[in-house]
């Protein structure tokens, strides 16, 4: 058991150089991962239940212990990733696969690895599972009209199937987390210490599979999508902040806010793009599930060892006030 605990911290801490590794073996050897491309929704749905089974009744009320915070934070999300990403589509002349497939990492919900990058940048933890929550249950209602309304520039979409999509692989597998969160609650509890390897896996071989079966055209446009996704990310850390602190928030609100803008549910955009576009569509998904958990853990370790600076600073101001008097 403890090989197993020791086996998966290691797999989560270095989750985001594993799913570079496996992107780049997927690129190179597409036959690799080529067989995990039909299993990609099921996958999803994996994680999405792990994430639920980690939820109870009662985080729920956070959103409306704090209706102000997340409702600021919820706008935030879902009117700068969205700005950003049809802004980026324009600007760069892409065709029209490739923009939908930016446009749907924009409108999707956020991640759960922002949760992660939060509670290690020592931000506030609740507000961003809050914040998460709340994106989470609007994503069937408001990614497909989002989608619809800033795709429809390119290409037509149907509004019920992927409304049906992402209630079936977000808000079902979530949903019945919590009830066995709810009925089981101390075998819960013996599986959560699994969750973290199950869903590092499971988003492994999501970012392979899209990959492998993308591996052509990602040669052909590679370096044009990474740059677009790394400033569709940064751009919304930073869009993220400004807003925060714009409201008045706290920085450790503004922290939570900047990572749940920033980090979306790539591999939701990823799912939604294989099951109602093309495998082309899938690859800004795919690049940003990569990219977005290394730089959120650059951010967060940054924003971490300033926490601390700030706090040695201020216990030595205290020692010298003490000593002074």
């Amino acid at each position: 058991m403890k090989a197993f605990s020791l086996f998966s911290n290691f797999m989560t801490k270095y989750m985001s150089a594993l799913v570079l590794l496996i992107a780049i073996i997927a690129l190179l050897q597409p036959w690799t991962f080529k067989w995990a491309a039909q299993y990609v929704t099921y996958l999803l749905g994996i994680v999405m239940f792990g994430m639920g089974m980690t939820l109870r009744w009662e985080d729920f009320s956070l959103v409306f212990k704090r209706p102000r915070d997340v409702f600021i934070g919820s706008l935030a999300h879902f009117t700068i990733m969205p700005a950003l990403a049809w802004g980026l589509a324009k600007a760069f002349g892409l065709p029209p696969e490739l923009a939908v497939g930016v446009i749907l990492v924009g409108t999707c919900p956020s991640g759960t690895s922002s949760n992660v990058m939060t509670f290690l940048a020592r931000g506030d933890v609740a507000l961003s599972v809050a914040i998460g929550i709340a994106t989470t249950v609007l994503a069937p209602f408001i990614t497909p009209l989002l989608t619809w309304y800033l795709v429809g520039a390119w290409v037509s979409i149907s509004l019920g199937a992927m409304f049906l999509s992402i209630f079936q692989v977000v808000v079902v597998p979530i949903a019945l987390g919590i009830v066995v969160n709810r009925l089981f609650g101390g075998f819960v509890q013996n599986a959560v210490k699994v969750l973290p390897l199950i869903s590092v896996l499971a988003i492994m071989l999501i970012v392979g599979a899209v990959v492998a079966v993308s591996a052509q055209k990602i040669i052909q446009t590679g370096l044009l999508i990474i740059g677009i996704v790394i400033i569709h990310n940064l751009c919304g850390y930073t869009l993220g902040y400004c807003a925060a602190r714009i409201a008045g928030f706290d920085f450790a609100k503004q922290k939570a806010v900047m990572f749940e803008v920033g980090m979306q549910n790539s591999g939701l955009a990823t799912s939604l793009a294989l099951m109602h576009f093309s495998a082309a569509a899938a690859i800004p998904g795919a690049i940003f599930s990569v990219w977005h958990n290394i730089s959120g853990s650059l951010l967060a370790n940054r924003l971490a060892s300033k926490a601390e600076d700030e706090v040695k600073t201020d216990i030595s101001k205290a020692r010298k006030n003490t000593i002074n008097a």
